[in-house]
């Protein structure tokens, strides 16, 4: 399937994922304007996930509504289902990233995941 300007794809970029509108193409790269969050980013460090040891442990924020970015045409794939609402998919996405790490073991990076998340949720949905 081709991918053309103005198409609704899905995006990975980083740690998460996200649905899109392509909005031009710049050589190996799409400009994709964010619609919806489908998976929430990783807290931590991108380069030592799960690690807090000498590492600074980031708080990783979803894309914004409208923000553009660029994202490898690798990284880029058709999206066929309803563009979901922003708000609604963004607090979905952070409430299955909360459940996932409740699910882990106990420790620090839990910890310090966690606690980012309840931050997050103040200021995205205050």
């Amino acid at each position: 399937m081709t991918i053309d300007i103005g198409s609704v794809v899905k995006a990975r970029y980083k740690t998460g994922s996200y649905v899109g509108r392509i909005k031009e193409e710049r050589g190996k790269f799409y400009l994709v304007e964010i619609l919806a969050v489908l998976k929430h980013p990783q807290q931590g460090d991108l380069h030592h996930p799960k690690e807090t040891e000498d590492v600074f442990f980031h708080e990783r924020r979803a894309l914004a509504q409208h923000e553009k970015a660029n994202i490898p045409k690798t990284a880029v794939s058709a999206y066929m289902d309803t563009v979901p609402d922003y708000s609604d998919s963004l607090r979905a996405a952070v409430q299955q990233l909360k459940h996932d790490l409740e699910q882990q073991p106990a420790s620090r990076y839990q910890e310090l995941a966690l606690a980012n998340v309840e931050t997050l949720k103040k200021d995205y949905f205050k």
